[in-house]
Formats: structure tokens, sequence, C-alpha cells
């Protein structure tokens, strides 16, 4: 079989996998069932060209795993900072720099009331090259954990960059979703997040 092919198939295996969980009756966090078949009607799917659709569908496995990376990366910066600095780590152990581009994101969204936030603390306004940033700025505390700084950059450097695809409606390659799913495999069994 080749790459692509495994690539696809491995990408049908996680829709197929989501489909049987959500038949199985998985509820969302927001506990209820998700309808997939009336959310997408209620999108307008049906109206969309069906290539465009089934490209969006692939890609939407892709950005769950990166997603979950980048909230893991959240929570292992999070944990090990309040661990080795204490309860005012963000104001302590990240750059004013962050600090005010953080708070601006959370500003601006504080400014759209109607419309869900995406979460409570700064660090969710930290986009993923500034969390490195902060790994970087904070190193002795995360040596353990990671070992070498700049290998902790090359997982994140193409890890963000296929991230901008996909947030910018991009379809990534088989090479580049195999590339995803093996930089988070490493990272996962390095720092065990």
């Amino acid at each position: 079989m080749s790459s692509p092919d495994q690539v696809y198939s491995f990408v049908m295996r996680g829709l197929l996998t989501e489909e049987a969980l959500d038949s199985a009756g998985r509820k969302s966090e927001l506990g209820m069932r998700v309808d997939e078949a009336e959310l997408a009607k209620l999108v307008g799917l049906d109206a969309l060209d069906e290539r465009r659709v089934a490209d969006a569908r692939a890609m939407s496995i892709v950005y769950t795993a990166i997603a979950a990376f980048e909230n893991s990366v959240r929570d292992f910066i999070s944990k090990t900072l309040l661990e080795a600095v204490g309860d005012a780590w963000w104001q302590t152990a990240v750059s004013e720099k962050i600090r005010n581009m953080a708070t601006t994101r959370m500003q601006e969204e504080e400014k759209v009331r109607w419309h869900t936030q995406r979460g409570a603390d700064p660090i969710q306004y930290t986009m993923l090259p500034n969390l490195l940033n902060i790994i970087r700025l904070n190193f002795p505390h995360f040596e353990p954990a990671i070992h070498d700084i700049d290998w902790a950059a090359s997982i994140f450097d193409p890890i963000d960059r296929s991230r901008n695809v996909i947030m910018h409606s991009g379809t990534l390659s088989p090479r580049d979703i195999a590339r995803v799913g093996s930089l988070i495999n490493d990272w996962s069994r390095q720092v065990g997040a």
C-alpha cells in the first residue's frame, strides 16, 4: 500500500470511528447528542460542492489532532509552570509581549458578548509559536521532559504551518498529514502529554 493510500485509510478509519461513536450515543461537551445529519443541514452542507465538503471532512480529523495537541501543550505549560513557579506563573514566567497579545485577544472577544469565547485563561489566547516561546523562556523547568529546545521547535514549527493551512480552509497533502501524525506521536512519547 502506498503512503497516500495509508493516509487515506487512516483518515477514513478516523471518520468511521467518529460516526460509530456518534451512532452509539456519544455525548458532546455540552451534554447533548449531536446529530451529524441535522448539524450538516443547519450549516448548509448540502448546498456546497461535495468535493469541497469531503476535503473539509478529511481535514477536520487533522484539525482535531492539531487542536488537541495545541491544548495539551497549553495544559503542559500551565501545569509545569504552576508547579515550578507558583500561582503567579503567568505574570512572572511569561514575557510582557506575549501577555499583552493574549490580553488584547481576550479584550477583543469580550466585546462580542453574543459569541462563545475561547476560554477564561490567558494561555487559551496564546498562539502555538508563542507557546514555544514560553517554553524557551522557562526551559530549565521543561528540560526534564523535553530535553532539547531545538527538538521542540522542530515539532512546533511544521505543526503550526499545517495548522495554518487547515485554519484557512486549505487541504494538506497526505505527506503533510503523515508528518503531523508523526510529530504529534513523537511529542506525546517524549513529553507524555
